[in-house]
Protein backbone atom coordinates (compact mmCIF):
# COMPACT_ATOMS: atom_id res chain seq x y z
CA UNK A 1 0.00 0.00 0.00
CA UNK A 2 1.14 3.34 -0.46
CA UNK A 3 3.45 4.29 2.09
CA UNK A 4 2.00 7.59 3.01
CA UNK A 5 -0.96 5.66 4.78
CA UNK A 6 0.32 5.04 8.24
CA UNK A 7 -2.84 4.78 10.16
CA UNK A 8 -4.01 0.75 9.72
CA UNK A 9 -7.60 1.31 11.09
CA UNK A 10 -9.35 4.40 10.98
CA UNK A 11 -12.86 4.02 12.84
CA UNK A 12 -16.57 6.05 12.12
CA UNK A 13 -18.85 5.55 14.90
CA UNK A 14 -20.71 6.50 18.02
CA UNK A 15 -18.92 7.66 21.02
CA UNK A 16 -20.57 6.09 23.61
CA UNK A 17 -20.23 5.24 27.89
CA UNK A 18 -21.17 1.99 28.61
CA UNK A 19 -22.89 1.44 31.76
CA UNK A 20 -22.89 -2.27 32.80
CA UNK A 21 -24.83 -4.03 35.46
CA UNK A 22 -26.49 -7.52 36.70
CA UNK A 23 -29.69 -8.25 35.23
CA UNK A 24 -32.51 -11.04 34.95
CA UNK A 25 -35.11 -11.72 32.81
CA UNK A 26 -38.06 -10.29 34.87
CA UNK A 27 -35.65 -6.84 34.93
CA UNK A 28 -35.69 -6.57 31.34
CA UNK A 29 -39.38 -7.36 30.71
CA UNK A 30 -40.11 -4.99 33.61
CA UNK A 31 -38.23 -2.35 30.99
CA UNK A 32 -40.11 -3.86 27.65
CA UNK A 33 -36.62 -5.22 26.58
CA UNK A 34 -35.90 -7.44 23.66
CA UNK A 35 -33.11 -9.84 25.73
CA UNK A 36 -29.87 -10.04 23.53
CA UNK A 37 -30.91 -6.93 21.16
CA UNK A 38 -29.92 -3.56 21.22
CA UNK A 39 -33.12 -0.87 21.46
CA UNK A 40 -32.91 2.85 21.11
CA UNK A 41 -34.28 5.12 24.12
CA UNK A 42 -34.54 8.73 25.35
CA UNK A 43 -32.99 10.61 27.72
CA UNK A 44 -36.07 10.07 30.31
CA UNK A 45 -36.23 6.51 29.76
CA UNK A 46 -32.24 6.08 29.82
CA UNK A 47 -32.25 8.33 33.18
CA UNK A 48 -35.34 5.96 34.53
CA UNK A 49 -33.26 2.44 33.79
CA UNK A 50 -29.99 3.96 35.17
CA UNK A 51 -31.78 5.09 38.35
CA UNK A 52 -32.72 1.37 38.54
CA UNK A 53 -30.16 -0.55 37.51
CA UNK A 54 -27.48 -1.74 40.84
CA UNK A 55 -24.27 -1.82 41.29
CA UNK A 56 -23.01 0.13 37.77
CA UNK A 57 -19.89 -0.32 35.99
CA UNK A 58 -18.97 2.76 33.48
CA UNK A 59 -16.76 2.08 30.64
CA UNK A 60 -15.72 3.52 27.54
CA UNK A 61 -17.51 1.72 24.83
CA UNK A 62 -19.37 2.19 21.52
CA UNK A 63 -18.56 -0.98 18.69
CA UNK A 64 -16.32 1.57 16.33
CA UNK A 65 -14.70 2.13 18.96
CA UNK A 66 -14.24 -0.97 20.74
CA UNK A 67 -12.74 -2.58 18.22
CA UNK A 68 -10.20 0.60 17.63
CA UNK A 69 -8.94 0.01 21.24
CA UNK A 70 -8.53 -3.22 20.60
CA UNK A 71 -6.39 -2.46 17.70
CA UNK A 72 -4.17 0.23 19.34
CA UNK A 73 -3.24 -2.42 22.18
CA UNK A 74 -2.15 -5.48 19.48
CA UNK A 75 0.37 -2.46 18.21
CA UNK A 76 -1.59 -1.37 14.87
CA UNK A 77 -1.85 2.64 14.22
CA UNK A 78 -5.52 3.64 14.69
CA UNK A 79 -7.67 6.81 14.78
CA UNK A 80 -11.52 7.36 15.37
CA UNK A 81 -14.23 9.79 14.19
CA UNK A 82 -17.03 10.04 16.73
CA UNK A 83 -19.28 13.12 18.42
CA UNK A 84 -18.90 13.48 21.80
CA UNK A 85 -20.03 16.23 24.08
CA UNK A 86 -18.11 18.48 26.63
CA UNK A 87 -19.71 16.89 29.47
CA UNK A 88 -18.08 14.53 32.07
CA UNK A 89 -18.82 10.91 30.11
CA UNK A 90 -17.60 12.74 27.05
CA UNK A 91 -14.57 13.39 29.01
CA UNK A 92 -13.84 10.19 29.81
CA UNK A 93 -14.47 8.71 26.49
CA UNK A 94 -11.79 11.42 24.94
CA UNK A 95 -9.28 10.33 27.20
CA UNK A 96 -9.53 6.66 27.21
CA UNK A 97 -8.79 7.21 23.54
CA UNK A 98 -5.88 9.80 23.71
CA UNK A 99 -4.26 7.89 26.58
CA UNK A 100 -4.50 4.54 24.01
CA UNK A 101 -2.70 6.52 21.68
CA UNK A 102 -5.44 6.73 19.59
CA UNK A 103 -5.83 9.61 16.70
CA UNK A 104 -9.25 11.41 18.24
CA UNK A 105 -10.09 14.84 17.25
CA UNK A 106 -13.68 15.19 16.19
CA UNK A 107 -14.88 18.52 17.52
CA UNK A 108 -17.19 18.14 20.54
CA UNK A 109 -21.05 19.20 20.65
CA UNK A 110 -21.64 22.44 22.21
CA UNK A 111 -25.34 22.53 21.83
CA UNK A 112 -26.23 21.23 25.61
CA UNK A 113 -27.02 17.75 24.46
CA UNK A 114 -25.44 14.76 26.31
CA UNK A 115 -22.54 12.45 25.18
CA UNK A 116 -23.94 8.89 24.67
CA UNK A 117 -24.52 6.21 27.14
CA UNK A 118 -25.23 2.30 26.49
CA UNK A 119 -26.96 0.85 28.91
CA UNK A 120 -26.02 -2.84 29.43
CA UNK A 121 -28.03 -5.52 31.83
CA UNK A 122 -25.70 -8.77 31.87
CA UNK A 123 -28.28 -11.76 32.55
CA UNK A 124 -27.12 -14.98 34.27
CA UNK A 125 -26.56 -16.72 30.76
CA UNK A 126 -23.99 -14.15 30.15
CA UNK A 127 -26.06 -12.66 27.50
CA UNK A 128 -26.04 -8.17 27.08
CA UNK A 129 -28.98 -6.22 26.07
CA UNK A 130 -28.21 -3.11 25.36
CA UNK A 131 -30.31 0.34 25.72
CA UNK A 132 -29.01 3.04 23.95
CA UNK A 133 -29.41 6.52 24.28
CA UNK A 134 -27.61 8.06 20.88
CA UNK A 135 -27.09 11.67 22.64
CA UNK A 136 -24.43 13.82 20.82
CA UNK A 137 -23.13 10.67 18.97
CA UNK A 138 -26.01 10.95 16.56
CA UNK A 139 -25.21 14.01 15.59
CA UNK A 140 -22.42 13.31 13.76
CA UNK A 141 -22.29 15.10 10.33
CA UNK A 142 -20.58 14.84 6.95
CA UNK A 143 -18.79 17.89 7.97
CA UNK A 144 -17.46 15.57 11.12
CA UNK A 145 -15.48 13.09 8.42
CA UNK A 146 -11.33 14.14 7.88
CA UNK A 147 -10.53 13.21 4.60
CA UNK A 148 -7.00 13.89 5.33
CA UNK A 149 -7.81 10.54 8.09
CA UNK A 150 -8.81 8.83 5.08
CA UNK A 151 -6.30 9.18 3.33
CA UNK A 152 -3.69 8.26 5.70
CA UNK A 153 -6.04 5.03 6.27
CA UNK A 154 -5.40 1.42 4.97
CA UNK A 155 -9.20 0.43 6.44
CA UNK A 156 -11.66 2.94 7.29
CA UNK A 157 -14.19 0.54 9.55
CA UNK A 158 -17.64 1.59 9.98
CA UNK A 159 -20.51 0.34 12.42
CA UNK A 160 -24.01 -0.46 11.44
CA UNK A 161 -25.52 1.58 14.34
CA UNK A 162 -24.68 4.90 12.19
CA UNK A 163 -27.82 3.92 9.80
CA UNK A 164 -30.16 5.02 12.48
CA UNK A 165 -29.46 8.39 13.08
CA UNK A 166 -29.76 10.18 9.45
CA UNK A 167 -27.55 12.51 9.38
CA UNK A 168 -24.96 10.33 10.86
CA UNK A 169 -25.68 8.20 8.04
CA UNK A 170 -24.85 10.95 5.33
CA UNK A 171 -21.84 11.37 7.08
CA UNK A 172 -21.21 7.36 7.14
CA UNK A 173 -21.87 6.91 3.66
CA UNK A 174 -20.08 10.13 2.81
CA UNK A 175 -17.29 8.35 4.57
CA UNK A 176 -17.04 5.22 2.63
CA UNK A 177 -16.68 7.54 -1.01
CA UNK A 178 -13.89 9.13 0.27
CA UNK A 179 -12.21 5.54 1.22
CA UNK A 180 -12.95 4.58 -2.02
CA UNK A 181 -11.22 7.89 -3.70
CA UNK A 182 -8.56 7.69 -1.77
CA UNK A 183 -7.71 3.78 -1.82
CA UNK A 184 -8.69 2.26 1.30
CA UNK A 185 -10.28 -0.50 2.07
CA UNK A 186 -14.23 -0.03 3.11
CA UNK A 187 -14.99 -2.79 6.29
CA UNK A 188 -18.34 -2.84 7.52
CA UNK A 189 -20.22 -4.34 10.90
CA UNK A 190 -23.87 -5.07 10.36
CA UNK A 191 -23.86 -4.19 14.70
CA UNK A 192 -27.43 -5.83 15.53
CA UNK A 193 -29.93 -7.82 14.01
CA UNK A 194 -32.97 -5.13 14.50
CA UNK A 195 -30.60 -2.64 13.08
CA UNK A 196 -30.08 -4.98 10.06
CA UNK A 197 -34.05 -4.68 9.98
CA UNK A 198 -34.62 -1.32 10.21
CA UNK A 199 -32.02 -0.97 7.15
CA UNK A 200 -32.20 -4.06 5.25
CA UNK A 201 -32.51 -2.51 2.03
CA UNK A 202 -30.15 0.23 2.97
CA UNK A 203 -27.59 -1.95 4.06
CA UNK A 204 -27.74 -4.38 1.16
CA UNK A 205 -27.01 -1.88 -1.16
CA UNK A 206 -24.00 -0.06 0.71
CA UNK A 207 -22.47 -3.25 0.78
CA UNK A 208 -22.59 -3.98 -2.16
CA UNK A 209 -21.67 -0.63 -3.81
CA UNK A 210 -18.51 0.26 -1.19
CA UNK A 211 -17.83 -2.71 1.48
CA UNK A 212 -14.44 -4.79 0.67
CA UNK A 213 -14.90 -6.72 4.16
CA UNK A 214 -17.80 -7.33 6.36
CA UNK A 215 -18.23 -8.17 10.02
CA UNK A 216 -21.67 -10.12 11.01
CA UNK A 217 -22.55 -12.34 13.75
CA UNK A 218 -25.30 -15.60 12.07
CA UNK A 219 -28.23 -14.00 13.22
CA UNK A 220 -27.45 -10.91 11.69
CA UNK A 221 -26.15 -12.69 8.78
CA UNK A 222 -29.69 -14.73 8.08
CA UNK A 223 -31.57 -11.28 8.45
CA UNK A 224 -29.64 -9.02 5.75
CA UNK A 225 -30.58 -11.42 3.09
CA UNK A 226 -33.58 -13.34 4.79
CA UNK A 227 -31.85 -17.13 4.70
CA UNK A 228 -32.89 -19.22 7.00
CA UNK A 229 -29.68 -21.54 6.74
CA UNK A 230 -26.87 -20.36 7.51
CA UNK A 231 -24.42 -21.79 4.72
CA UNK A 232 -26.36 -20.78 2.33
CA UNK A 233 -26.08 -16.71 3.83
CA UNK A 234 -22.83 -17.39 3.62
CA UNK A 235 -22.41 -17.82 0.16
CA UNK A 236 -24.28 -15.20 -0.57
CA UNK A 237 -22.21 -13.01 1.56
CA UNK A 238 -19.19 -14.26 -0.44
CA UNK A 239 -20.65 -13.19 -3.68
CA UNK A 240 -20.91 -9.60 -2.32
CA UNK A 241 -17.86 -8.76 -0.62
CA UNK A 242 -14.11 -9.92 -0.66
CA UNK A 243 -14.16 -10.82 2.74
CA UNK A 244 -17.18 -11.93 4.85
CA UNK A 245 -16.51 -12.58 8.77
CA UNK A 246 -19.21 -14.12 10.57
CA UNK A 247 -18.97 -15.02 14.14
CA UNK A 248 -21.65 -18.13 15.58
CA UNK A 249 -21.09 -18.03 19.39
CA UNK A 250 -20.32 -21.71 20.57
CA UNK A 251 -19.60 -22.89 17.06
CA UNK A 252 -16.79 -20.39 16.27
CA UNK A 253 -16.47 -18.56 12.93
CA UNK A 254 -17.04 -18.87 9.37
CA UNK A 255 -14.36 -16.60 6.46
CA UNK A 256 -15.11 -16.64 3.39
CA UNK A 257 -13.26 -14.89 0.51
CA UNK A 258 -14.14 -15.71 -2.74
CA UNK A 259 -15.26 -19.43 -3.11
CA UNK A 260 -13.36 -20.98 -0.04
CA UNK A 261 -14.25 -20.69 3.20
CA UNK A 262 -12.61 -21.11 6.73
CA UNK A 263 -13.33 -21.78 10.03
CA UNK A 264 -12.33 -20.37 13.45
CA UNK A 265 -13.22 -22.64 16.13
CA UNK A 266 -13.66 -20.79 19.65
CA UNK A 267 -11.72 -20.57 22.47
CA UNK A 268 -12.56 -22.16 26.04
CA UNK A 269 -13.24 -19.72 28.31
CA UNK A 270 -15.49 -19.01 31.75
CA UNK A 271 -18.35 -16.66 29.47
CA UNK A 272 -18.77 -13.66 31.88
CA UNK A 273 -20.01 -11.21 29.67
CA UNK A 274 -20.59 -11.14 26.40
CA UNK A 275 -20.67 -7.65 25.64
CA UNK A 276 -17.68 -6.33 23.13
CA UNK A 277 -17.53 -10.15 21.72
CA UNK A 278 -17.55 -9.02 18.20
CA UNK A 279 -16.05 -5.67 18.51
CA UNK A 280 -12.69 -7.52 19.77
CA UNK A 281 -12.84 -10.56 17.61
CA UNK A 282 -13.10 -7.89 14.34
CA UNK A 283 -9.55 -6.00 16.16
CA UNK A 284 -8.39 -9.29 16.13
CA UNK A 285 -8.92 -10.26 12.76
CA UNK A 286 -8.47 -6.58 11.65
CA UNK A 287 -4.92 -6.75 13.31
CA UNK A 288 -4.06 -9.95 11.13
CA UNK A 289 -4.43 -8.34 8.09
CA UNK A 290 -2.83 -5.47 8.64
CA UNK A 291 0.36 -7.34 9.31
CA UNK A 292 -0.13 -9.66 6.24
CA UNK A 293 -1.47 -12.89 7.95
CA UNK A 294 -3.35 -15.62 6.73
CA UNK A 295 -7.05 -15.28 6.69
CA UNK A 296 -6.78 -18.42 9.08
CA UNK A 297 -4.44 -16.88 11.36
CA UNK A 298 -6.42 -13.69 11.31
CA UNK A 299 -9.36 -15.42 11.91
CA UNK A 300 -7.42 -17.13 15.11
CA UNK A 301 -6.68 -13.83 16.58
CA UNK A 302 -10.21 -12.93 16.54
CA UNK A 303 -11.51 -16.36 18.68
CA UNK A 304 -8.32 -15.13 21.18
CA UNK A 305 -9.36 -11.57 21.52
CA UNK A 306 -13.12 -12.56 21.89
CA UNK A 307 -12.33 -14.72 23.87
CA UNK A 308 -10.32 -12.33 26.64
CA UNK A 309 -13.51 -9.85 26.42
CA UNK A 310 -15.61 -12.49 27.15
CA UNK A 311 -14.29 -14.16 30.55
CA UNK A 312 -15.30 -10.63 32.03
CA UNK A 313 -17.01 -7.75 32.10
CA UNK A 314 -16.99 -4.77 30.34
CA UNK A 315 -15.35 -4.18 26.43
CA UNK A 316 -11.82 -3.29 27.43
CA UNK A 317 -9.32 -6.12 27.79
CA UNK A 318 -7.91 -7.29 31.48
CA UNK A 319 -4.72 -8.37 30.30
CA UNK A 320 -1.83 -7.00 28.46
CA UNK A 321 -4.30 -7.73 25.03
CA UNK A 322 -0.95 -7.91 22.57
CA UNK A 323 1.09 -10.16 25.24
CA UNK A 324 -2.24 -12.62 25.88
CA UNK A 325 -2.71 -12.81 22.00
CA UNK A 326 0.86 -13.91 21.55
CA UNK A 327 0.83 -16.68 24.28
CA UNK A 328 -2.12 -18.43 22.92
CA UNK A 329 -1.15 -17.58 19.15
CA UNK A 330 2.00 -18.95 19.58
CA UNK A 331 4.03 -16.56 17.50
CA UNK A 332 5.00 -12.82 17.64
CA UNK A 333 2.77 -9.88 16.31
Amino acid sequence: MNRNKNIDVLGIGNAIIDVIADADDDFLNKHGLNKGSMTLVDDEASDKLYDSMQKKIQLSGGSAANTIYGLSQLNCKCAFIGKRSNDALGDIFNNDLLSSDIEYNTKPLDSGQASARCLILVTPDAERTMATFLGSSSKLTVDDIDEDLIKKSKIVYLEGYLFDPPEAKEAFKHAAILAKRNNAKVAFTLSDAFCVDRHRQQMKEFIDNYVDILFCNEGELKSLYEIDIFEEALIVLGGKVDIGVATRGEKGASIIHKENIFKTDIRNTKVIDTTGAGDFFAAGFLAGLSKELSLSDSGDLGAICSSEIISHYGARPENNLKKFVEEKAGFKI
